[in-house]
């Protein structure tokens, strides 16, 4: 008996990937597994929901407990697009830590929903790395012509399974409710825009974080070939100075 476990991320990538290892591998040996942030769109937890009564497998859900601000102060380092201590406490150790003690590498193999940009198939090795001594298989990244992003949706939708509303919103990922803080400052604007209570609580928990540790930021800005922190907070007072002054941003009253 081999176990097969998809890294289920509430994506579309994942979704896909469980479609298709429900229709090859008996259903006893497949697992959902899913990492709680406490952070996530709610409807995330619709999608997953929905992908488990369309193959008949439950969710397998495991969480550290802390979101990514509590895991940031814990470790007294914020987060950016370049270090993300919140993604390997929060998703990498709990799935890990289950991987350890459900399965046998021998017998076990995981799977992971990237889909197949050239972006995303130089991940495949750090991936591949990160899991050993377990085996990796990249189903959607492997395939020799790769679906697009818009494609993966409609078929989630011939399947009678909507896809989460972030992509319809705009949003590239359906992680952490649009505040990855990965995401650079142009995912941040339109959070700014569309989710604006979201990013004011982003924003208090980075304030917060900054008179803790001092001078630091999620994102960064260039001027004068100079790099320095940009907070939140000013990407904010920038966008509305820019809305006053008849420029393209607006923020609306969204979630």
């Amino acid at each position: 008996m081999t176990q097969h476990v998809v890294q289920f991320s509430g994506g579309i990538g994942s979704f896909h990937v469980a479609v298709r290892l429900a229709e090859l591998v008996d259903l006893r040996d497949l697992v959902l597994l899913i990492a709680d942030t406490r952070i996530e769109d709610p409807d995330l937890w619709r999608f997953a929901r929905d992908t488990s009564r369309l193959i008949g497998v439950p969710l397998t859900r495991v969480a550290d407990g802390r979101t990514p601000w509590e895991v940031f102060r814990d470790k007294r380092f914020l987060g950016n697009d370049r270090l993300t201590p919140c993604s390997a406490a929060l998703k990498q150790i709990p799935c890990r830590r289950w991987m350890e003690q459900h399965t046998h590498p021998d017998d076990a193999v995981t799977y992971v929903g990237i889909e197949g940009t050239a972006h995303d198939r130089a991940r495949i090795p750090a991936i591949r790395h990160g899991w050993r001594p377990w085996t990796v298989a990249f189903p959607l990244a492997e395939d020799p012509e790769p679906a697009s992003k818009e494609e993966l949706l409609e078929q989630a939708r011939a399947l009678g399974v909507e896809p989460p509303r972030l992509y319809g919103l705009g949003y590239e990922h359906n992680n952490c409710g649009g505040t990855c803080v990965r995401a650079g400052a142009a995912q941040w604007r339109h959070t700014l825009a569309t989710f604006p209570q979201r990013y004011a609580e982003a924003e208090a928990q980075e304030e917060a974080l900054r008179a803790e540790l001092g001078e630091v930021a999620i994102l960064t800005q260039t001027r004068g070939g100079v790099k320095r922190p940009l907070p939140l907070a000013e990407l904010r007072r920038q966008e509305h100075r820019r809305a006053r002054s008849g420029g393209a941003a607006r923020v609306n009253p969204t979630g």
